[in-house]
């Protein structure tokens, strides 16, 4: 139980190791064991740009720590206490091994779990095995062949794995921190247990997820690749078993884990009459600047500096009841092709550990909700499949993205100027005018939030910036309804989790919310073996 001592500051010329000695000194203690457990970046006031620490000391006995702590009235020192994973125990028996549909962040981390407690399940993830996934991507962003199994939405480790591997989060959940630790142990960097805003790196994620699968396999887990969920057998209330492209599955107990893009199963469970509801999410463009500017943008004079990390941001405007916020920015990222259906075109971005591309990126989203485009469960669905058609239209074919820079935006002409922010998508890019492209009132809001987010970025509404479309996987457009013991009504043993079923958005609120459904199920069933 290390004592916490927050709010310790070091100037950029400083290395982050003093912060160990403050933290003991405001103690007045030696820091016989002191270590760094979070870092923050302070850019608030460019003239006094400074990193924040938090620092746990671990004394010699709990005694010490605790008569340490009473004696500092300070209010940044607190004692820390870790809450263990507790682990239920049920005992009803399993007649068969439980299934995981999808090996995203929540079926890594439920099959994890479940694994590791004697639960041996089966995985069905319906794309490619890594090494085959990235090839077949690879090959999409550079011929324009698309597996509609097997992209940048599908194949072991999800949409996730071609990212910027981030794993911040706002739920404020403890299993966030055992996810963190699962991640280092298969060979995250452990800079991620500390770093105020972690992230992984598309590069780092691939090997760390093929770690993860091989843990899960020696514990007797199964991780079925190219088998995709294609019904489900649910008689007298409860589930019976799976059908999947490969046969079917005998199942009493199944954790739906698809990801946002998995529409032909939503369509699959609107047909069975699973509870469903549409749901809001957000729909825009990319937004590429120059890497520079943006770190100019925010750090002023101090910009260049080898102790500054390449900039980020996140912003967000509102009129009324309509949002409009960046989402999923890449610091020296792409912006890649995403696309998961034939003759659709989708925008995302993504970035490698180092950072280091010429460019950064990010989403610029404005959230919809189901008024603006009804259609019952699945609308939101359709008028995301009718954004990617025309964007694909607008695109000339080819998955060519359509594109248009802040210049041309504003004065509501086609165009584009690439003279200064070249382009990345890497099928190329084909001049337009988003207003045309896009649902009037996403246009309308998307400049009004871009020239608000101007006012509170330098620059990040200069004319050269350059807007790639369409984004529309922000998040989930339908909720699958679940109850307290997270089973769907009426579908006993199916349990819907994470950002597919509506329940999280990004890596880690998706991993947490497997975890949850996997702890519901050990709750009730002893484990397999």
């Amino acid at each position: 139980m290390p004592i916490i001592v927050h709010s310790i500051t070091t100037s950029l010329e400083e290395p982050a190791e003093a912060a160990l000695s403050r933290a003991a000194s405001l103690l007045g203690v030696r820091a016989a064991d002191a270590c760094i457990v979070k870092t923050s970046l302070d850019a608030r006031k460019r003239g006094d740009i400074h990193f924040v620490h938090t620092v746990a000391l671990t004394l010699g006995t709990p005694e010490e720590e605790d008569a340490a702590a009473s004696r500092c009235a300070d209010r940044r020192v607190s004692l820390r206490r870790e809450e263990p994973l507790e682990i239920p125990r049920g005992t009803r028996t399993l007649e068969h091994r439980p299934v995981v549909v999808g090996f995203g962040p929540a079926g890594m981390f439920a099959g994890l779990l479940l694994a590791q407690n004697g639960y041996r399940p089966v995985i069905l993830e319906r794309g490619g095995e890594m090494d085959r996934r990235v090839a077949a991507v690879e090959r999409f962003w550079r011929e324009g062949t698309l597996d509609p199994g097997t992209n940048v939405q599908f194949g072991e480790g999800g949409a996730g794995t071609f990212s910027d591997g981030k794993l911040t989060t706002r739920i404020g959940d403890p299993k966030c921190g055992w996810v963190l630790r699962e991640f280092v142990r298969f060979g995250a960097p452990a800079e991620i247990l500390y770093r105020a805003k972690p992230h992984i790196g598309t590069d780092r994620l691939r090997e760390v997820v093929k770690n993860l699968r091989a843990e899960i396999c020696s514990l007797g887990g199964e991780v079925r690749f190219d088998t995709a969920l294609t019904d489900l057998v649910v008689t007298g209330g409860r589930l019976r078993g799976a059908r999947t492209s490969a046969g079917e599955i005998p199942a009493d107990v199944l954790l739906l884990a698809a990801g946002h893009s998995a529409r032909d199963t939503f369509e699959m469970l609107l047909r069975r009459g699973f509870a469903m509801e549409a749901k809001p999410f957000s729909v825009g463009v990319r937004i590429e600047h120059l890497q520079a500017e943006i770190d100019r943008g925010l750090y002023g004079e101090h910009a260049g500096h080898p102790a500054l990390p390449p900039g980020e941001y996140q912003l967000s405007h509102r009129v009324g009841e309509r949002g409009v916020y960046t989402f999923c920015m890449c610091p020296g990222g792409v912006v890649v092709p995403a696309a998961s259906e034939e003759g659709m075109t989708v925008t995302n971005g993504m970035s490698y550990h180092a950072r280091d591309g010429k460019n950064a990126n990010a989403a610029v989203a404005v959230s919809v909700t189901p008024a603006d485009y009804g259609g019952g469960p699945l609308g939101g669905a359709a008028f995301q499949r009718e954004l990617e058609r025309r964007a694909y239209a607008a695109g000339g074919g080819g998955y060519r993205a359509p594109a248009q820079d802040i210049g041309h935006f504003f004065a509501g002409k086609a165009g584009l100027d690439a003279a200064r922010v070249r382009p990345t998508y890497a099928r190329g890019v084909t001049p337009c005018d988003f207003h045309e492209l896009l649902p009037g009132f996403v246009s309308s809001m998307l400049e009004t939030g871009l020239r608000a987010f101007g006012k509170k970025l330098p620059g990040f509404d200069a004319p050269g910036a350059l807007l790639t479309g369409v984004e529309t996987r922000t998040s989930s457009p339908v909720r699958i309804l679940r109850g307290e013991d997270y089973q769907a009504p009426g579908a006993g043993g199916v349990y819907p989790c994470a950002e597919g079923a509506g329940y999280a958005g990004g890596i880690m609120s998706a991993a947490v919310d497997g975890i949850r459904a996997a702890l519901a199920v050990m709750a009730e069933y002893r484990p397999f073996d």
